[in-house]
C-alpha cells in the first residue's frame, strides 16, 4: 500500500515546536517512501478554535519548508458526514444519550476508575434509562451527550481487535478500559475520536503518525474502524518535545510559536533543527 500520512492540528492557538516536530515526522515518513502527505484542520470545537489560527497553519508550515498533497480538509465543513456515522451507530443500538454532567460523573461513587486517556471513566448511569424517559428529557431541551455503548459494541466483534505498529507488526488492543466514551455533545457535533477515525478512512490514510500521548487511543480507534468497516491504517508513535522542566510543549503553557521564532529572525532550517530534524 502507498504511504499516506497526515498532520491534523486544531486551530486553538499558533503552531509551536511540538507541532513542527509532529508535522515533520509525518511529512518525512511520506516523502521518504514516495507517498502522500495530507493537511487537515481539526476545528470541531467551535468554542476554542479560531479562524485566525486556522489561517496561520498553512502559512507556518510552508515557511517551515513543508508541502502537502491535495486540498486542505477542514472538519467543520463536513458535519453531515459525522452525523451519518452517529445515525448508523444509533440505528444499531450502539450509542445512547447521556444527561450526566462532568460534576455528576466526578461525584459518582461508581466512577473511581480512570480511562487510558486520563479521564474519569463513565459509570454507565444513563445506559439503561427507559426510552420514554430519554425522549421526554430530550424534548424538554435537557443537554445531553451521545455515548458509545462499549459492551454492546464489543459484543458485535467477530474476532479480537489488533493494531499494526509500523516496524513491529500486529499486536492486540483492548478498548474496554475507555468505557462508554462520548462521541458527540450538544456543542460539539462529533468527538475527536469519531471525526479523526472517519477522516483517516475518508482520506485513505495508511500510516497514522502521532505522539506517544495518543498511543492508548489506538485501541478505541480500532474499535470504531471495525464497527464502521473502515480501512485500518498502521500506526507509528513519536516522542514528545519537552521544555527545560521536562513538560511537553503545549499551547496552554505558553510554548513559543513558530511565528514568534520567525519574527525573532530564526531561519526555517534552524527551527527544523530545534524541532529535532536537522537538515
Amino acid at each position: 500500500m502507498p504511504v499516506i500520512t497526515r498532520f491534523a492540528p486544531s486551530p486553538t492557538g499558533l503552531l509551536h515546536l511540538g507541532h513542527a516536530h509532529a508535522a515533520l515526522f509525518a511529512w518525512r515518513a511520506a516523502r521518504q517512501a514516495g507517498g502522500r502527505f495530507l493537511l487537515r484542520i481539526e476545528d470541531i470545537d467551535a468554542t476554542r478554535c479560531r479562524a485566525a489560527f486556522a489561517a496561520a497553519i498553512p502559512r507556518d508550515l510552508a515557511w517551515l519548508g513543508l508541502d502537502w498533497d491535495g486540498e486542505i480538509r477542514v472538519q467543520s465543513a463536513h458535519w453531515p458526514e459525522y452525523r451519518a456515522v452517529l445515525d448508523d451507530l444509533a440505528g444499531r443500538g450502539l450509542i445512547y444519550p447521556c444527561f450526566c454532567t462532568r460534576a455528576d460523573i466526578a461525584a459518582s461513587a461508581a466512577a473511581p476508575h480512570v480511562a487510558p486517556d486520563g479521564s474519569r471513566r463513565y459509570p454507565g448511569t444513563c445506559r439503561h434509562l427507559p426510552q420514554a424517559v430519554r425522549m421526554r428529557r430530550i424534548a424538554a431541551g435537557e443537554p445531553f451527550a451521545l455515548r458509545l455503548d462499549m459492551a454492546a459494541a464489543l459484543a458485535t466483534l467477530k474476532a479480537p481487535l489488533s493494531c499494526v505498529i509500523a516496524g513491529e507488526g500486529a499486536r492486540p488492543c483492548d478498548p474496554a478500559p475507555f468505557g462508554d466514551v462520548v462521541l458527540a455533545r450538544k456543542d460539539i457535533a462529533g468527538s475527536y475520536h469519531l471525526c479523526v477515525t472517519h477522516d483517516d478512512a475518508r482520506q485513505g490514510v495508511t500510516l497514522v503518525t502521532r505522539g506517544v500521548d495518543l498511543e492508548a487511543a489506538t485501541a478505541l480507534h480500532r474499535l470504531l474502524q471495525t464497527l464502521m468497516g473502515w480501512q485500518a491504517p498502521a500506526y507509528r508513535h513519536h516522542a514528545l518535545l519537552t521544555d527545560a522542566g521536562g513538560r511537553r510543549l503545549a499551547k496552554r503553557d505558553g510554548a513559543i510559536s513558530l511565528a514568534a521564532l520567525r519574527e525573532a529572525g530564526h531561519s526555517p532550517a534552524a527551527v527544523r533543527a530545534m524541532a529535532g530534524f536537522a537538515d
